[in-house]
């Protein structure tokens, strides 16, 4: 179905080119996480059904989709490039915007992980769930990060600390001691698994209690994994290496959220489990094995400083997107979001999204019950970041429509084949499961809870229409202008490849 070009076999590798496993790895850590383990541990045995979906219907027509892509644009690379080659510049500049405001809730999402962690850390476990302590901790870290991005380049003191104490540290720790506790306890019928039946394997029903509530945080985990493909023209025999890397890192994927799901589901009893705390797990596995709980209290410490750290790499992150879209002129140049510091970083940008996401922290208040404020907040991130390939899926079957000739080093179907049939079978099950996901999740939610996340979609949607709509050709102008007179550099005439644009929460490797 998937076969390879003898151009693109045969294609010379490009300077320092990237092997199989180097691939895998830098593959596994756009998507690998902690922090969706307990979405997933909630569903019980149906974890199976879900990640079987969403790997192989969701993340792999993602992969599959931005391959084309990158084939075609192996110089420059993202969603971005692909939305505006594919539709227009239009809709490549809703993509940027959406790329950047889907950290709005998700960066919130993660954030409220700090409560937990840092309630742990102190030795006072009860006020980690409190809905006000949540908040508190959000709004202090998450302003604490945008004063020092824009005074010090966080991204790079904070990249290496950030990956071992928010990733590797946790994912070590939750294997050793979930591994060990289950070793010694067996599989315990009264917690979340419960006895095993083929029945459990599926998804129950739509009621808010039931498994489907999770469907799209699940989803999410992939989100980002699209950003693999920008590293094709550097891999070694390129597209025979990147789809075999890519099954091999999506069974690892597959097989890292399972185990890690399963370990907490066999730990947690029914209706406690807390979906913005990773470190319950290792309290609970702390004391099956007899071990002390200081043990917790310093796990919770470092993956705070680590999530904090990663926090504030990503705050500036997204933003560039948003900056070379300025300095295009897609932005009025009264904003300042054009205007950079010595970092290459936008102080007023990082002050907008600081203000946005203090906002979106409100739903604590709104939404007492910390899980379903968090599931709430997952939820739309997901559904926005879903418009963001839906609108890639458009584009791939238009570019296939408006410009067959164009040679495709990596081709749906097969390098040699005629048709589309084999993009449409991608396309039909992807989009497919994407609206599943979406409709099923909302379901089960209030219908309050329901309006919120349509709301925050259609709105964050619609304002980058309105903006591209009235926006002047006088706004590039005066932009160029300022920034000569300025001595910030020529005015940046192409979209900001995505390959060099760390994007978060979703593309991201974290806690």
């Amino acid at each position: 179905m998937f076969m390879v070009s003898k151009s693109a076999a045969g294609a010379s590798p490009a300077s320092n080119p990237i092997g199989l496993f180097t691939f895998i790895g830098m593959t596994c850590a756009l998507v690998a996480s902690v922090r969706n383990i307990p979405d997933l541990s909630a569903t019980g045995w149906s974890m199976f059904f879900y990640m079987f979906v969403a790997t192989f219907m969701f993340a792999l027509p993602i992969t599959l989709i931005s391959g084309e892509f990158a084939g075609m644009k192996p110089k420059e690379g993202g969603p971005e490039l692909w939305v505006t080659s594919g539709i227009d510049e239009r809709w490549g500049f809703v993509t940027s915007w959406l790329l950047w405001v889907q950290m709005f809730p998700g960066m919130v999402m993660v954030a409220s992980s700090l409560a937990p962690l840092l309630a742990i850390a102190i030795g006072n476990n009860a006020i980690g769930e409190n809905n006000t302590f949540t908040l508190i901790c959000i709004l202090v870290v998450y302003w604490a990060i945008s004063i020092l991005n824009m005074f010090f380049d966080m991204a790079k003191i904070g990249g290496r600390i950030g990956a071992w104490l928010g990733v590797y540290i946790p994912v070590i720790m939750l294997l050793v001691l979930g591994v060990a506790a289950t070793i010694k306890t067996g599989i315990q019928t009264n917690n979340y698994l419960g006895e095993f039946s083929v029945a459990k394997l599926f998804p129950d029903t739509l009621s808010a209690t039931g498994s489907l509530q999770y469907f799209a945080a699940i989803c999410f985990i992939y989100t980002g994994i699209e950003m693999s493909s920008v590293y094709i023209p550097r891999l070694k025999n390129p597209i025979a290496t990147y789809i075999k890397g890519i099954f091999i890192a999506l069974v690892f994927m597959l097989l890292f959220n399972l185990v890690n799901a399963f370990l907490l589901a066999n730990a947690v009893a029914p209706g406690q489990i807390q979906l913005n705390n990773i470190a319950q797990g290792p309290l609970l596995w702390l004391q099956a094995l007899g071990l002390p709980m200081w043990i917790g209290n310093v796990f919770a410490g470092c993956v705070f400083i680590g999530v904090a750290v990663q926090l504030s790499a990503w705050a500036s992150g997204p933003a560039k997107t948003i900056q070379a879209s300025a300095r295009r002129g897609l932005y009025p140049p009264s904003l300042g979001y054009w205007r950079e510091n010595k970092y290459g970083v936008s102080r007023t940008i990082i002050l907008t999204q600081a203000i946005i996401i203090s906002l979106f922290a409100l739903v604590y208040l709104l939404i007492p019950a910390v899980n379903a404020a968090f599931l709430l907040l997952v939820t739309a991130t997901s559904v926005i970041y879903c418009v963001v390939y839906i609108l890639m899926a458009v584009g791939i079957v238009k570019m296939r429509k408006a410009q067959p000739d164009v040679p495709r080093p990596f081709r749906i179907g097969g390098a040699n084949s005629k048709g589309n049939f084999w993009l449409w079978v991608v396309i039909v099950v992807f989009l497919g499961t994407i609206l599943a996901s979406i409709i099923l999740t909302l379901f089960t939610f209030s219908f309050v809870d329901a309006a919120i996340v349509i709301g925050i979609t259609v709105v964050l949607t619609g304002l980058p229409l309105y903006i591209h709509h009235i926006r002047k050709p006088q706004w590039r102008v005066d932009v160029e202008a300022k920034m000569q007179a300025l001595g910030q550099g020529h005015l940046i005439a192409k979209p900001e490849s995505a390959a060099a644009i760390k994007t978060a929460p979703g593309g991201r490797g974290a806690a």
